[in-house]
């Protein structure tokens, strides 16, 4: 039998940012995940804003960062018009090479193990987490950072509900220039024309020398849109945003187009001893709202710079314990302002209330009159002299 402080489950972002971050404080701890190396999984490609604020946190920015590509200013456009050009700092990156790159910060005091977790027992002293191959370790806590794997959840009693299924559908690819060296803008948001196309957006953003694309959808995953979209992706594009051939000229999609639809689910019965729930094995995001990341580093920065620390000081993992994580108002707001992101964006795509289709041209006009401002002395961005007539349904404007 292995015995140490934390066993972490899961070495996804959540898992293995908690590892390094434990393995950095001197706390013991044991990551256990079947992939030797992370496998590429259409995910978070990008981090900006407040996770970057949340991440220095963690003390594993730099190296993190390193491993990304940023695109210091995009371009955001509707109506195939650009509307603004504004700084940016969002930071590229696919998925499996964040996980990865988060895992090489892992110090080698920290032991990774490549197996899985077969059974699992929870009490107010200490845990027990049995391998695949039989090996016991006790530890503890367990950090349950599986993200939406359902195994174990019947082994701990923990219940799993849905709140909107198929809440959004990210779709991912890589978009390269025709005739041209490269696409004219450094990163682009485009804007869809009408709230019945069911999307939110499309967001250009170079990793290393490749522009990838992220389109976001609402729609169910049996609607024949998904099939055409395969099939002709470049003019299934332009029917939804025309216009968009004066940001990029002649384009194609290149490489595998991948979809992954999203349900908003929270974890049931979750308050018990020994044991916490990190990201998505607590609750899940949407995508393109963008707040996945905000919470996976809001829960680890806060459950490892400061409860765990605390917990170890005195003995026993009773729930009393744990119930502090899960009511630290910094990791509750984070929570509650991701579900609300998620549906104000869903509102603000598709629904076509008059409160909403006003709250769709109120930002357009604030927007164009920002970008007016700020570009009225660069000539090479075209600017429309006057709105473009309002049609019947409205897309979202953010």
């Amino acid at each position: 039998m292995r015995y140490t402080d934390i066993a972490i489950i899961g070495g996804g972002l959540a898992g293995s940012t908690a590892a390094a971050m434990l393995g950095r404080a001197g706390i013991p701890a044991i990551l256990i995940d079947p992939h030797t190396t992370y496998p590429p999984d259409l995910r978070c490609e990008k981090l900006g804003g407040t996770q970057l604020e949340t991440l220095r946190k963690t003390g594993l920015a730099d190296e993190t960062l390193r491993a990304t590509t940023i695109d210091g200013e995009v371009w955001e456009a509707r109506f195939g018009y650009v509307v603004t050009k504004k700084p940016s700092d969002q930071h590229g990156v696919m998925y499996d090479t964040l996980v990865n790159t988060m895992r090489a910060q892992i110090p080698s005091s920290v032991e990774t193990l490549y197996t899985k977790v077969v059974e699992v027992a929870t009490s107010d002293e200490r845990q027990r987490v049995v391998l695949a191959d039989g090996e016991t370790i006790s530890a503890r806590l367990i950090v349950l950072a599986n993200g939406l794997s359902i195994s174990l959840r019947h082994l701990l009693g923990l219940g799993r509900r849905i709140i909107s299924e198929c809440h959004s559908v990210t779709l991912g690819f890589d978009v390269v220039p025709v005739d041209r060296p490269t696409l004219p803008f450094p990163a682009l948001t485009y804007w869809p024309k009408r709230s019945t196309d069911r999307m939110a957006y499309l967001t250009l953003f170079p990793i290393g020398n490749t522009m990838r694309a992220n389109m976001m959808v609402y729609r169910p995953m049996d609607d024949i849109w998904f099939r055409e979209f395969r099939e002709n992706p470049e003019a299934t594009m332009r029917a939804m945003m025309p216009g968009l051939d004066r940001m990029t000229g002649g384009f194609k999609v290149s490489g595998p187009i991948k979809i992954r639809p999203a349900d908003l689910y929270v974890t049931e019965n979750y308050r018990q001893a020994g044991v916490v729930l990190v990201g998505d094995a607590f609750a899940t995001s949407c995508p393109a709202a963008g707040t996945g990341t905000d919470k996976v580093f809001t829960d680890v920065e806060r459950l490892c710079n400061v409860h765990i620390p605390n917990w170890l000081a005195t003995e026993g993992m009773d729930r009393i314990k744990i119930d502090m994580f899960y009511d630290d108002p910094v990791k509750t707001e984070c929570d509650a302002w991701s579900t609300a992101k998620a549906w104000h964006l869903r509102s603000l795509s598709i629904d076509n209330g008059p409160t909403w289709r006003a709250r769709r041209w109120a930002r357009f006009i604030g927007r164009l009159a920002q970008g007016m401002m700020g570009l009225k002395n660069k000539p090479e961005t075209r600017i429309p002299a006057s709105l473009p007539r309002q049609e019947s349904h409205e897309g979202r404007i953010a």
